[in-house]
């Protein structure tokens, strides 16, 4: 139950850190519905699940290279540069109607690999797995390998449900949103991404070590 605990409080703390994902799920759910912003959520997890993998084998071990680091920050920061600038050029400049009927479905695939992505290219997740691994295997002293699954699952879990509550609000709120909220939407998520493209690629100093 104490490795439950721990992980419940580091998910809620992972929930609550303002980013990329936390704009593309609310802007999801508002734009398509509670379902289309659940399966980002799914995307989301299943990044943070790969990278912890990835992590727990000993990634850390490259990320203590400074080189790796600035590579791997420009190439997050360049790719998250290209999705901010379509959303703040291409999407916001269309007008959509908050109705589902109204708006063009897309696959399950292709919204798990939003959320995948979107998380993915963040090099402060990666950071941030791999300093949680590091303290689950120290500080925690969780060594075995049911005690380390345990602790992760619950992070995980944690996470995806309040994503999946951040979906059902922001899905609530799709009624009352005009195709003109919609669009600003759109321009904030794509402002969110470039801000955080442009500290990747001009701060890769600045990451955490």
């Amino acid at each position: 139950m104490e490795i439950v605990i721990n992980g419940i409080v580091s998910g809620i703390v992972l929930a609550f850190l303002i980013g990329p994902v936390f704009f593309t799920i609310i802007q999801t759910s508002i734009e398509r519905g509670f379902t289309s912003g659940v399966l980002v959520a799914v995307g989301v997890s299943f990044s943070d699940a790969c990278y912890i993998f990835f992590s727990y084998l000993g990634l850390v071990q490259f990320m203590e290279a400074e080189k790796f680091r600035h590579y791997l920050s420009y190439a997050g920061g360049g790719v998250l540069l290209l999705f901010g600038l379509y959303y703040l050029l291409v999407k916001s400049r269309k007008l959509v109607r908050s109705e589902a009927g109204h708006i063009r479905s897309r696959g399950w695939l292709s919204l798990v690999a939003k959320g995948f992505i979107i998380n993915g290219l963040s090099p402060m997740v990666l950071f941030f797995w791999i300093a949680t691994v590091g303290v689950a295997t120290t500080q925690l002293a969780y060594h075995s390998n049911q005690q380390v699954f345990i602790f992760f699952a619950s992070i995980i879990g944690t996470v995806f449900l309040t994503d999946v509550i951040k979906a059902k609000l922001a899905d609530r709120l799709r009624l009352l949103m005009t195709p003109r909220v919609i669009q600003v939407m759109n321009m904030v998520l794509g402002v969110v991404l470039v801000i955080f493209a442009g500290r990747l690629i001009f701060f890769p100093d600045n990451l955490p070590h």
